[in-house]
């Protein structure tokens, strides 16, 4: 029998079917979709893609985790 291994393991490891796999790939794509339009941007640093957003409010809502180090994370509060 023909067959090739599918060797994708983050998004898909999971599935048991091809439908599976096409269910999660088209969930994918809409979330992606949403992202683009709300202003997220794909941003290419070496060899590394980074999803990024200028308004941390917006980033923070859609329960995403910044990987920026501590120190670019810090709110500086203004005295009052």
């Amino acid at each position: 029998m023909a067959y090739f291994t599918w060797r994708e393991t983050g998004l898909t490891a999971d599935c048991a079917s091809l439908e599976a796999m096409a269910a999660r790939f088209e969930e994918a794509a809409g979330l992606m979709r949403r992202m683009a339009d709300g202003g997220f941007r794909l941003e290419r640093q070496h060899r590394e893609q980074r999803i990024t957003h200028p308004d941390p409010a917006v980033f923070d809502a859609y329960g995403f985790v910044s990987e920026e180090p501590p120190v670019r994370q810090l709110t500086l509060l203004q005295e009052p």
